[in-house]
C-alpha cells in the first residue's frame, strides 16, 4: 500500500491520507453508511459514543471478509453538527491508531439522518 501526499499540497489537517493505492487487489470491500445502532436497537449519547459504535459495526463487517482497520483505504463520514468533528475524529484515530498509513477520509457536515438520535454516520472502503 502506499501513502500519497504530495509535497505541493497542504498536509491533512489530522491523521489521514490525501489519498492511498493499493497495487493487486484481490478483493474489494465496501461498507453501507454505519448508523450507530446496536443489535437491541439502542443508540448511545454522544458523537464520539456513536463514531465509536459506528467503528465496531465496520470492523464487524470487515472481519466477515478477513480484514481489518488496516486494510481501509478510504473513510467517508457525516456529523450533523461541526461541533460533532472532535468526537468523531477522536474515534476515527482510536480505530485506526494502530496502522501504520491512516486512510484517505472525507468528512461531512449534514442536516441529519433518519432518526434524529443520529449524530454520525460513517462508512470505509477496504481492499485485500
Amino acid at each position: 500500500m502506499d501513502l500519497l501526499n504530495p509535497e505541493s499540497l497542504h498536509p491533512p489537517f489530522a491523521r489521514y491520507a490525501h489519498g492511498r493505492s493499493r497495487a493487486n487487489i484481490s478483493r474489494l470491500i465496501v461498507t453501507s453508511g454505519q448508523l450507530p445502532i446496536r443489535k437491541d436497537g439502542t443508540v448511545p449519547m454522544g458523537a464520539q459514543a456513536q463514531a465509536m459504535l459506528c467503528f465496531e459495526n465496520i470492523a464487524a463487517i470487515l472481519a466477515e471478509a478477513g480484514a481489518g482497520a488496516a486494510d481501509v483505504l478510504r473513510v467517508n463520514a457525516f456529523v450533523t453538527d461541526r461541533a460533532h468533528m472532535a468526537g468523531y475524529m477522536a474515534a476515527r484515530d482510536a480505530f485506526f491508531a494502530q496502522c501504520d498509513i491512516p486512510p484517505a477520509s472525507t468528512l461531512v457536515i449534514v442536516s441529519g439522518f433518519t432518526r434524529p438520535e443520529f449524530l454520525v454516520e460513517v462508512e470505509v472502503t477496504a481492499a485485500l
